[in-house]
């Protein structure tokens, strides 16, 4: 006699759904109970982790930081596998930067005193550290004690005398952060000239570098305007204590390590999904069942773009919130066409998953790789390109793009980029991030029309110099079919609430009258990034949330010994 075994099948071979297969399969409760399977739409693992090489550098296309290594899953992964250390050059080895090689040059090549700099810089860590909760205060001390005060000021404005928790809803950071820049002007002295630059006033100068701040913020969240990111939801996120750093032999030595305990066959890569269908109830005749081949019955039936079928008694999604998106926008009649983006749920997923899934912010965050060529050598200031190759680490201060005086020739795509700076000192590899429309527009630009922009831009703010770009390496996450975006945010009108919604696996939890399920429980679940409330839009969020899956399929099947490690 054949005995039917729960056959486990994980949408996606990212972090979180090797995760998942890892705990499952490692339980030592659960060896030999289930049948599991990952099926992988793309040619490789990892998701939207993906280490690669350019210029002889690694670097990384997608996920890049542990956010804080203090008690983090990553950073503990990290160093088990000796991950930290390699003889190779790597991105950001060095730290993101050291306070001592940043310079900050104005549009027109106008470099910026610390002493105009800092101030706002100040003011705007003080107004971000004031919405998630840091700032308080008790915490406020001898010169932040006139920042809490702004950021206080900011915040009255925005509620008015009401500040209980309903007047904080639909309220976004990017109104917060301009009523802050508001109390600032207020309580600043007079003064419109700047000595050295005839274009620019202070009050322009202070704007814009708030701005630059500001669009620094929009790739640390995804969020493409900061008037969409919502202000109440700041206070939950959460990151790990310790120093942010990058890892020495790569993202992928984390998901390779994940990986290595599952059996060949175990990932299927190419297995891309067109459609699920799942039972939101107990069919009540028999031959309205869809049997295997083995007269099993399985609730779930996952239909695979090449044609093929597979049967599952529980699927873990762990796709993209911006695959997601793509699978509530079709209607009934998609199922007969081919290109459909993201994938068809039947019947139609429960409007409270809709719903959650349509207000939850995607943004996306794309990373530029430019090569410096190799040229003559010229003779250069400490502020300009040197002749051995190096580059400033550069923050760049635009006009506002109505200020009749700003550059023409710098592309309008570039003018929210904050930074441009070598992934480690002296290397020959400049990166800048891109977020929202300008992000989107990178993936759309050939190569040598991106060349030139930078090019526009870079003469602008450090002419003369001795290099030129000569290659450049663009991810491209936004049209990605299986990523469509890069991580997700809590938008206006959304909230923590949703994250949970997101997590809630289906069908949902609904008994009859003798007490008992009727239907057949945990068909579908959720995992990922965007299903974690105070991790989103991370790698350990979304680890924790394959654990969190797994973990619910142990335990509902009574298996002993589960950890939630």
């Amino acid at each position: 006699m054949v005995i039917k075994k729960p056959r486990i099948v994980i949408i996606g071979a990212g972090m979180a759904g090797l995760t998942a297969a890892n705990k499952l399969y490692t339980s030592t409760a659960s060896k030999d109970l289930f049948e599991l399977y990952i099926v992988e739409g793309g040619t490789r693992i990892g998701g939207r982790i993906n280490t690669s090489e350019f210029g002889g550098d690694r670097i990384e296309m997608g996920a890049t930081w542990i956010h804080g290594i203090g008690n983090s899953p990553i950073h503990k992964i990290a160093q088990e596998t000796s991950s930290l250390h390699s003889e190779q050059p790597w991105e950001c080895m060095d730290g993101n930067n050291n306070d001592e090689s940043i310079i900050t040059v104005a549009e027109g090549g106008f470099h910026l005193q610390s002493s105009i700099v800092e101030p706002v810089s100040k003011l705007f860590k003080s107004l971000m550290e004031y919405s998630q909760g840091k700032l308080t205060k008790e915490t406020a001390k001898g010169e932040v004690l006139s920042y809490y005060n702004m950021a206080a000021k900011a915040s009255s404005l925005s509620f008015g005398s009401n500040s209980n928790s309903n007047s904080k809803k639909n309220l976004s950071i990017g109104y917060f952060l301009k009523q802050g820049l508001e109390a600032y002007f207020e309580s600043a002295k007079e003064g419109d000239e700047v000595n050295g630059s005839s274009d620019w006033s202070k009050k322009w100068l202070e704007e814009a570098i708030f701005a630059m701040y500001e669009n620094t913020e929009r790739t640390y969240t995804s969020a493409g305007d900061l008037e969409c990111l919502d202000y109440e939801s700041e206070s939950e996120y959460r990151m790990f204590p310790g120093e942010e750093i990058t890892i020495a032999r790569g993202y992928l030595s984390i998901i390779d390590s994940i990986a290595s305990v599952l059996p060949p066959g175990l990932v299927q890569l190419g297995r891309k999904v067109r459609k699920i269908e799942w039972q939101p109830q107990k069919l009540c005749a028999e031959h309205d069942y869809d049997y295997e081949r083995n007269n099993f019955f399985r609730p779930v039936k996952i239909h695979f773009c090449d044609g093929s079928v597979m049967y599952a008694d529980h699927v873990i999604v762990t796709v993209s919130l911006g695959v997601l998106k793509a699978s509530i926008s079709h209607d009934d009649d998609d199922d007969d066409v081919d290109d459909v983006k993201g994938m068809l749920f039947c019947p139609k997923l429960p409007n409270s998953k809709v719903e959650a899934i349509s207000r939850l912010g995607f943004g996306v965050v794309n990373k530029l790789f430019m090569q410096l060529s190799a040229s003559k050598e010229t003779k250069t200031t400490k502020h300009e390109i040197s002749s051995k190759g190096s580059f400033p680490y550069l923050q760049m201060v635009f006009h506002s793009p109505q200020n009749e005086t700003r550059d023409k020739k710098i592309p309008w795509w570039m003018r929210k980029t904050s930074t441009l700076f070598p992934i480690y000192n002296d290397s020959s590899v400049l990166l800048s991030w891109f977020a929202g429309e300008e992000a989107l527009a990178l993936e759309s630009l050939k190569d040598e029309e991106i060349m030139r922009g930078v090019a526009s831009t870079v003469s602008n703010f450090v002419p003369p110099h001795s290099k030129s770009i000569s290659k450049v390496l663009t991810s491209k996450w936004g049209t990605d079919p299986l990523f469509l975006g890069s991580y997700s945010y809590v938008a206006v009108g959304s909230s923590g609430e949703d994250l949970d919604t997101m997590a809630e696996p289906l069908p949902m939890k609904m008994k009859d009258d003798n007490n008992s399920f009727s239907y057949d429980p945990l068909q579908i679940l959720f995992a990922g990034e965007a299903t974690h409330r105070t991790h989103y839009s991370t790698t350990h969020g979304a680890y924790f949330s394959g654990l969190r899956e797994a973990n619910r399929l142990l335990q509902h099947y009574h298996c002993a010994g589960i950890l939630n490690n």
